[in-house]
């Protein structure tokens, strides 16, 4: 997916570049056979999991896209050439645009910009070559003219009305200050991990045979999270769709899960589609959200969602004095049968309050059945 967006980024700054005239057609030539290199190199997506509709994988989604852009540039690259080459086999000299039927103040250099300079007479043109082709009728109205008669496309109404204000009045009601820009993007990156996470489909899961313990969730819960703080951060900037990032990991079924977790959706028992289901429109949700509302409406939003089912999560600003509690309970209980990553407390203190999973999925589910961490 890496180079599918890299490749699709590439075709959107060549064909930006070959309409822009400071650049020298020589150079926009060479762009263009470098990106055709580049387009060509680019591996094959592979078949996506069986539990996963094609339609609307991430991987044909994004070679999608790339092939758009590449067209793009090929159309771009295409006109600049073709103007270009006309320019430097006719003299500048206004009497070509008499032949041209170009408007009253024409130079006589063309350009894309210059598009309605030249007769509509590529029919007669082709019949010189031998090549018959029936005229059509009437050409419809231009896309400009066009436009001036077309209805209005009507908005989207928003998804939640009023959301700024209810939510904003609710989260400082529950201790999480809407004004922090870090507080509400932690917070709302752990709504978005517990809601991959904190559902019935992984219930069934978790209770069918092999399926994940309190420690592999745990792990996964914190790995989670940390990647919708990026894929949010990635999405302010570069639209919804970079909350696709989240959702490749989030619903992969062959990746194992974090912390040294041998887990994986594919081996599991239960519900797997339906989970994986869930995530994918939980996301749509987020990301539709942020095209009506904006960006931050879609922050205040996981954000409300952590305040009611992430409330102790990794990430939360309550976590802190979870863990100095736990910290303390944990001094004062026999440790004989517990995994060694919790013999040095002050190591545990600092990776439970950096970075939970490093401790692995046996001392966080030791933790988790002794009611230390929720």
């Amino acid at each position: 997916m890496a180079r599918l967006d890299a490749v699709r980024q590439a075709a959107e700054k060549v064909a930006e570049l070959a309409g822009n005239e400071e650049v020298p057609p020589l150079r926009i030539a060479w762009l263009s056979i470098s990106l055709e290199s580049a387009h060509t190199w680019v591996p094959d997506a592979p078949e996506p999991p069986a539990s996963v509709g094609r339609e609307d994988h991430l991987l044909t989604n994004a070679k999608m896209l790339m092939g758009s852009a590449v067209i793009t540039a090929r159309g771009t690259v295409a006109d600049r050439l073709v103007y270009h080459l006309v320019n430097e086999a006719q003299p500048e000299e206004p009497e070509m645009c008499e032949e041209l039927e170009c408007p009253e103040d024409c130079s006589g250099r063309h350009d894309t910009s210059h598009i309605d300079c030249g007769p509509d007479a590529i029919f007669e043109d082709l019949l010189e070559h031998g090549v018959s082709i029936e005229e059509p009728g009437p050409a419809p109205l231009s896309p400009q003219l066009a436009a001036l008669f077309a209805p209005r496309p009507e908005e989207p109404p928003p998804l939640f009305p009023g959301l700024e204000e209810q939510a904003s009045a609710a989260l400082a009601r529950l201790g999480i200050d809407p004004g922090d820009p870090e507080v509400l993007l932690s917070a709302a990156a752990a709504g978005l991990a517990a809601e991959a996470l904190l559902n019935e489909p992984l219930d069934a899961i978790r209770a069918a045979p092999g399926g994940p313990d309190a420690g592999d969730v745990f792990a996964q819960g914190v790995d989670l999270y940390r990647r919708a703080r990026k894929a949010l951060l990635a999405a302010r900037d570069g639209g919804p769709e970079r909350l696709g990032a989240f959702t490749a990991v989030a619903s992969d079924l062959d990746l194992p899960w974090a912390g040294g977790s041998r887990f994986t959706l594919r081996a599991a028992s239960g519900p797997v589609a339906e989970f994986v289901r869930n995530i994918e429109e939980q996301i749509w949700i987020t990301e539709e959200l942020m095209r009506r509302q904006g960006w931050r409406d879609a922050v205040l939003h996981r954000a409300f969602t952590a305040a009611f089912k992430a409330t102790h999560h990794f990430g939360m600003p309550g976590w802190p004095a979870i863990v100095d509690a736990a910290m303390k309970r944990l001094t004062s209980l026999d440790r004989l049968s517990a995994p060694p990553e919790l013999a040095d407390l002050r190591a545990v203190e600092t990776a439970l309050l950096q970075e939970p999973d490093r401790l692995g999925v046996n001392a966080l589910g030791w933790l988790v059945r002794h009611a230390l961490l929720g």
